[in-house]
């Protein structure tokens, strides 16, 4: 059985099944990229909550594994050479995810690093704007009497929006396979038009093959579950 004892985060969040990958996370956009994909890849794992609305991420132990505060976060206990992995940043998880299982990565070195650049499109785009636009639009930043700080970030996700458009225009998904690509970037475009209620000041039902892609992401089972993962309190 694996001893997960060196990392204080096991002493706020005991793991029940050390032998099991241990995830740290929340069902945030960036926090269902790694419960979607470890549902996809049916890799055994635990999921512990952590509640950022109780600053749960700010705690020491919870910094200990990712010094940013930032879900998700995970340990494998069977990593490299067979010894545990502590990993944070949601598409560095993913990347490790795929490559350790072969699963939701092209093979083919272009194509993978086609794939990569994708999901480095999201964390470097999509997350950051996309989250912005929701600041501005939904909490406390639509008090603001100023509406240029909203309108950018509005302009912006639309442009975002219309490169995934374009993308879409020939394939189902962004790779020609489902990848991780699309799995770093369906949880943040549900949130845009549901949580963010963003749709119409966006104008996405304008869009064909985005809203396409979304509901036949939404339809797969494991993202329908992974989208629940770890269950609120």
């Amino acid at each position: 059985m694996s001893d997960l004892s060196a990392f204080p985060i096991t002493k706020r969040w005991p793991a029940i099944e050390p032998d099991k990958l241990q995830l740290y996370s929340l069902p945030t956009p960036n926090g269902v990229k790694v419960s979607i994909m470890l549902e996809e890849i049916g890799l055994p794992y635990e999921p512990h909550l952590v509640d950022i609305m109780k600053n749960d991420n700010n705690t020491p132990e919870f910094l200990s594994l990712n010094p940013n505060g930032k879900i998700p976060a995970i340990i494998d206990p069977d990593g490299p050479e067979g010894k545990p992995l502590p990993l944070f940043e949601s598409g560095a998880i993913l990347l490790y995810l795929a490559e350790k299982t072969g699963q939701l990565l092209p093979r083919d070195a272009a194509q993978r690093y086609e794939a990569i650049q994708w999901v480095f499109f999201q964390m470097g785009h999509i997350g950051p704007i996309f989250g912005q636009l929701g600041f501005f639009h939904k909490f406390a930043g639509r008090e603001w009497e100023d509406k240029r700080p909203r309108d950018r970030y509005r302009d912006e996700t639309k442009r975002l929006l219309g490169v995934l458009e374009a993308r879409l225009k020939t394939r189902e998904w962004i790779m020609e396979e489902y990848s991780i690509a699309d799995i770093s970037m369906l949880g943040w475009v549900r949130n845009l038009i549901g949580f963010y209620e963003a749709r119409e000041l966006v104008e996405f039902d304008t869009l064909k093959n985005v809203p396409a892609w979304l509901e036949r992401g939404l339809a797969r089972p494991a993202v329908q579950r992974g989208l629940t993962i770890p269950k609120r309190q």
